[in-house]
This record gives C-alpha cells, sequence and structure tokens, in this order.
C-alpha cells in the first residue's frame, strides 16, 4: 500500500485519527458491508488482503510487490480460509488479524517518526480506549443491562407516545437528573458503556440510535441507513449482520 509522504502522520494525536479511519473502515467491512466483504474474498482468486483506509472505508486487494512494502501488510490470503470455515469463525480470524495489523500500522508511524516512551503510552492507551475490531465483532463490548433501550426511562417514554410502534428504534436523550438521584451514577454508566454495533463508537446523546430486534445490539442510524421516518414503519429491525445470516440459512 502507498503512502503519499504529504499524509503520513507525525504526531500522537495523528497517528490515533489514523488508526480510527482504519479501524473504522475494517469495522464496516466485517459488520454493515459484510455481504459485499464476503463476496470479495473469492478463494478462486489469488492471495488477497484486507485494509483499512485512513478515510474509513475498506479495500480487499492483492498485496503490494514492493519489497519490504512501505507500510506494514495485513494478513495474506484471508480468501483462502473462506469455505473452509464457519462464516462466523472466518469472520472472527480476519478481525483478529485486523487488530492486530492496526498496532503494527500505529507502532510504525512511532518507531519512524522517534516517539519517545511517554509518547508510546500515550497512543496505546488512546488506542486502548477502544474496543477492538474482534469485540465490537462479537458482542464483546459493555451493553446495557435492560435492553429495552440504552437509557432506561427515556425508550419508554419514547415508545408510550407511539404506542402502535414496536420498532426499538429510539433517539436517546439525556434526560434532567433529580438531586439526590441514587441512580444517577448507574445512568452514566450506561450510557457511556453504549456502544454501536457497526462502528464501535459511544452513546451520543443528539444522535438517533436504532436496536436489532434479533441480536438486541444498538447501532447509529446513520451506520445502517436507517432514519427516524423509516423506524416509524419498521415492526421488526433486524441488523445487516442478523439480516445476512438468515439468508444464507
Amino acid at each position: 500500500m502507498e503512502v503519499n509522504n504529504q499524509n503520513i502522520p507525525r504526531t500522537v494525536e495523528e497517528v490515533f485519527n489514523d488508526f480510527k479511519g482504519r479501524r473504522s473502515g475494517l469495522i464496516k467491512a466485517l459488520t454493515s458491508d459484510v455481504e459485499k466483504f464476503y463476496q470479495q474474498c473469492d478463494p478462486e482468486k489469488e492471495n488477497l488482503c484486507l485494509y483499512g483506509l485512513p478515510n474509513e472505508t475498506w479495500e480487499v486487494n492483492l498485496p503490494v510487490e514492493e519489497v519490504p512494502p512501505e507500510l506494514p501488510e495485513p494478513a495474506l490470503g484471508i480468501n483462502f480460509a473462506r469455505d473452509g470455515m464457519q462464516e462466523k469463525d472466518w469472520l472472527s480470524l480476519v478481525a483478529v488479524h485486523s487488530d492486530s495489523w492496526l498496532l503494527s500500522v500505529a507502532f510504525y508511524f512511532g518507531a519512524r517518526f522517534g516517539f519517545h516512551k511517554n509518547d508510546r503510552k500515550k497512543l496505546f492507551q488512546m488506542i486502548n480506549d477502544l474496543p477492538t475490531v474482534f469485540e465490537v465483532l462479537s458482542g464483546n463490548v459493555k451493553q446495557p443491562k435492560d435492553h429495552s433501550g440504552p437509557h432506561n426511562s427515556s425508550s419508554k417514554k419514547s415508545k408510550s407516545r407511539h404506542p402502535e410502534n414496536h420498532t426499538k428504534a429510539v433517539r436517546m436523550p439525556i434526560l434532567p437528573k433529580e438531586e439526590g438521584s441514587g441512580e444517577e451514577d448507574e445512568e452514566d454508566d450506561e450510557q457511556a458503556g453504549t456502544l454501536c454495533g457497526a462502528c464501535g463508537d459511544n452513546y451520543a446523546a443528539d444522535e438517533f440510535w436504532i436496536c436489532c430486534d434479533i441480536c438486541e445490539k444498538w447501532f447509529h442510524g446513520k451506520c445502517v441507513k436507517i432514519t427516524p421516518a423509516k423506524a416509524e414503519h419498521i415492526k421488526q429491525y433486524k441488523c445487516p449482520g442478523c439480516s445476512t445470516k438468515r439468508a444464507r440459512v
């Protein structure tokens, strides 16, 4: 993969932003774009790699021809294992290798531009605050205790206004807190721990979210291309991952 020297990240913050962009692209490939990704990994083709790009997109391509490559290369030949494993296991394997590749690229930049001990520590801490690609894919991230909504009280109020609407779609506002409420800290923890099943980013109060009725994971509406208006007409929402699994059964 060629790198434009003008776009090479040189600071801890720039390397972290590069990491986040590549990570988002990889997560899309393995979740919301999984059908497209699966089809591109044809075992009949040559050795293929999954690349996450800094602009939050992804591509399946042949490895670069130069030796050694300008950047560390992802796992080679992921397409050869596709039909020899259960799809879930294959995707998990690709996710684990993708996590390893993301770290290698980030610390390659750190070594290239002479990050000192404190810079490397800061970079790793910033990276470690995000769930891994594998954790997002497997659902191994902290989820709300009550799946009726990331913020239980706001979800109930939303549904009571629309009794005919059975979808779990909900915009999650931050409600005013009563003074002395013992549930204050617990609600904060639940909101902060809610992660999008597609991109892995944290809960944000001003964004529309929707919950899958099958796997009960929450997603940004924009990540799964669902608007509040569209959600009003959905009786049972199935996320891209659950829809794909059902189609293949």
